[in-house]
């Protein structure tokens, strides 16, 4: 069994969600989007945010400007248009209706969990 395999596959699943809700609330860098997922426990890899913010900003669900930078070249920095903040709406709801499938899944009181024959 290859646990972290799958544990990166949830995140991965997820990670646009986490996205579009860090940048509908304030506009921000990519490494400033990386930093606050690793404080919320989503460590990855930095590759895997900017391919992510390329396809939500060709989606529409993203724009960005450029900011110069006194270190080094411009700054690119995103924030969710309004259609984004929609689509993280959407995304946030399919996401809390899942995690009640799942938790009711583990609750032992479920009735798929308190029935003993095997419908298979």
């Amino acid at each position: 069994m290859q646990i972290e395999n799958n544990k990166a596959q949830m995140r991965k699943g997820v990670l646009e969600l986490c996205i579009l809700l860090i940048l509908s609330r304030r506009e921000a860098y990519p490494s400033d989007i990386i930093e606050d997922l690793r404080k919320i426990g989503l460590e990855l890899p930095e590759g895997t945010v900017y391919p992510l913010l390329t396809r939500l900003k060709n989606d529409g669900c993203l724009t960005y400007r450029w900011e110069e930078s006194s270190k080094g070249p411009p700054r690119k920095y995103y924030k969710a248009t309004d259609e984004g903040r929609a689509f993280a709406l959407e995304l946030d709801k399919a996401w809390q209706e899942l995690t009640q499938s799942i938790e009711r899944l583990r609750d032992p009181q479920s009735v798929i969990n308190t029935n003993t024959k095997s419908e298979l």
